[in-house]
């Protein structure tokens, strides 16, 4: 399964300065961060999309089939409470 959490929550972090934000701090926007964030967020996801499933491979152990003996137990009988 590939790990696609933090590159949606950093691309819906962008999403929401770019297009909910409309304000500037200190001669930088808003907005513009917000487009780099979503942008980053995006091709975070593409990168764990195409290229993570690649390198986890799944490893196979042959061992031999070995049968354990069942061991059978008879059920322990208890005594009848009286009242």
């Amino acid at each position: 399964m590939v790990d696609a959490g933090p590159p949606l929550v950093l691309t819906a972090i962008g999403l929401i300065l770019w297009l909910a934000v409309d304000a500037t701090l200190a001669g930088i926007s808003i907005q513009t961060i917000g487009v780099i964030l979503a942008v980053i967020g995006v091709i975070w996801l593409l990168i764990e999309l195409v290229i993570r499933p690649r390198r986890r491979a799944t490893v196979v152990r042959e061992q031999p089939v070995t049968r354990e003996p069942v061991v059978r137990e008879r059920p322990v009988a208890r005594e009848r409470d009286i009242y």
